[in-house]
C-alpha cells in the first residue's frame, strides 16, 4: 500500500487553509569555510519569528546525495515520490506556458544558443536574448513541416521555447542535443530504446531545417533540445489529498509542475507582493496554496552570494502580508540547495520550517537557517513527508487503524 493510499483512506472534510511557499533553490553554503550561509547572513526577523513559534528542520529533495532538478524537487514537496514520477522537462515548459500535451505528443524544452563557424556551441543560452526577439524567432520556425508528424512551435521566456511532435508511434527515451558546456558541437538526437527512434529522426530533421533558418540570425543562431517527454500518468492533488489547490508563480515551468498535478493556476502578478496579493483575493476559493518565489535559485546561479541574501531579505520583508491571512499551516522552504559558491544546484538538505498556530510543536530553535535546522524539531527528512505532515497539522487526516 502506498502513502497516497493510506491518506485516501485516513482524509476527512476540514476547511483549514495550507500555504507551501516555496523560495527556489534557497539552501546555500558559506563562501568561506566557518561561514555564515547566504539564509544565515540575511537579516531575517520575520522567518526568525516563524521558526520561534513554529518547527524547523532539514528537507532531502530525492535522496541522500542525489541532486535534484526543479521537477523533482517540487514533486517531492508536493508529496510524490520523485524516483517513482519521472516528468520531463518538455511537458512542463508545455503546460506552463497552456500548451496541450496529449497521448500521442512530445513534447521538448528547447534552447537557442550560439554557434561558431564550426557548428561548436560559444553561449548556451544566447546571451539570454529578451523574449521579444525569441517570439520573432518562433515564429520563423513555424515554417518547418515534416512528413507524418505535426509540429508546434511556441516561445517561453528569453531564450526558451517549447516544440511538440504529434503523431503515431512517438516515444520520448531521446537524449538531448545540449552538449552541457562551450566549446563543444550540439549532440545529435539519439533515441535510447527501439519506440523512440522515429521521434529521434523527426527531431533531428526539425533540427536540420532550424539551422538553415536561423544561420544568419545573430546572436541566436540555432537551438537545442532538452527534456523529451509524454505526458506521465499522476494523481492530482484533489485526488491524492482532497485538495482544492492553486499555483501563484511567475515562471512557466512551475505553473507547468503545478497543472500537473492538477493545481489551478492563477495570475500571478510581477513581485512578490503581487502573489501575496493573489492569495488572498483567492483565500477563499482555495484550500492548498503554492506560492512560488524564483529570485533565490537565480541569484546562486550566478554565484552572486550578496545578492542571494537580497532577495532572501526582500523575501522576508513582505512575508507578514502572507502571515496576516492566518493560514492554518505555513511552510517555507526550498525545491533544492543552490549555493551561491557552487553555481548550480546541489545535493544539500534544504531548510524547512513549519508553522502551524494550533499544533506546533515549537523546538529550541529561534532563526532560520542551515545550521539551526540541523537542531530543529524536525530533523532531517524525505520532502515528500512533507505534505502528509501538512495535512495533519491542518486536521484533515483521521486516526490511522484502530
Amino acid at each position: 500500500m502506498s502513502m497516497h493510499d493510506v491518506i485516501r483512506g485516513l482524509l476527512e472534510p476540514a476547511k483549514t487553509k495550507i500555504v507551501l511557499l516555496v523560495a527556489d533553490g534557497l539552501g546555500g553554503l558559506p563562501i568561506e569555510p566557518g561561514g555564515k550561509t547566504e539564509l544565515e547572513t540575511a537579516r531575517t526577523p520575520n522567518l526568525d519569528a516563524l521558526a520561534t513559534e513554529g518547527t524547523v528542520g532539514l528537507s532531502t529533495p530525492v535522496a541522500p546525495g542525489i541532486t535534484p532538478g526543479s521537477g523533482p524537487g517540487h514533486l517531492g514537496l508536493f508529496g510524490f515520490d520523485p524516483l517513482q514520477h519521472d516528468i520531463g522537462r518538455g511537458v512542463l515548459e508545455a503546460l506552463g506556458i497552456g500548451v496541450e500535451v496529449g497521448p500521442n505528443d512530445v513534447a521538448i524544452r528547447g534552447n537557442f544558443c550560439t554557434i561558431d563557424a564550426e557548428g561548436r556551441v560559444t553561449d548556451r543560452r544566447a546571451g539570454r536574448i529578451p523574449t521579444e526577439v525569441c517570439e520573432k524567432l518562433v515564429e520563423k520556425l513555424r515554417v518547418i513541416k515534416i512528413d507524418g508528424v505535426e509540429v508546434l512551435v511556441e516561445p517561453v521566456r528569453e531564450y526558451r521555447l517549447v516544440v511538440r511532435f504529434r503523431g503515431e508511434g512517438l516515444g520520448d527515451a531521446v537524449a538531448d542535443t545540449d552538449p552541457l558546456s562551450t566549446g563543444l558541437h550540439t549532440l545529435a538526437p539519439k533515441a535510447t530504446d527501439p519506440g523512440s527512434e522515429k521521434t529521434a529522426k523527426v527531431a533531428a530533421e526539425f533540427l536540420r531545417q532550424a539551422k538553415e533558418i536561423l544561420k544568419n540570425e545573430s546572436p541566436a543562431n540555432f537551438l537545442m533540445m532538452r527534456g523529451f517527454a509524454k505526458f506521465p500518468q499522476i494523481a492530482t492533488m484533489e485526488e491524492a489529498y482532497g485538495l482544492k489547490a492553486a499555483a501563484i508563480a511567475v515562471y512557466p515551468m512551475y505553473r507547468g509542475l503545478a497543472k500537473l498535478v492538477g493545481m489551478t493556476v492563477v495570475d500571478p502578478g510581477k513581485t512578490i507582493q503581487d502573489q501575496f496579493e493573489v492569495a488572498k483575493q483567492n483565500w477563499d476559493k482555495y484550500d492548498f496554496f503554492f506560492i512560488h518565489y524564483k529570485y533565490t535559485d537565480s541569484t546562486g546561479e550566478d554565484g552572486n552570494f550578496a545578492k542571494k541574501v537580497e532577495v532572501i531579505e526582500a523575501l522576508d520583508a513582505a512575508l507578514p502580508a502572507l502571515r496576516a491571512l492566518n493560514p492554518d499551516v505555513l511552510i517555507v522552504t526550498g525545491d533544492h540547495s543552490t549555493p551561491s559558491r557552487m553555481k548550480s544546484h546541489s545535493f544539500h538538505p534544504v531548510p524547512t520550517l513549519l508553522w502551524a498556530p494550533a499544533t506546533s510543536r515549537p523546538d529550541l530553535v529561534t532563526t532560520f537557517g542551515e545550521r539551526p535546522a540541523l537542531q530543529g524539531g524536525l530533523g532531517q527528512f524525505l520532502a515528500k513527508d512533507l505534505m502528509p505532515l501538512a495535512l495533519a497539522h491542518a486536521g484533515r487526516l483521521q486516526k490511522f487503524g484502530a
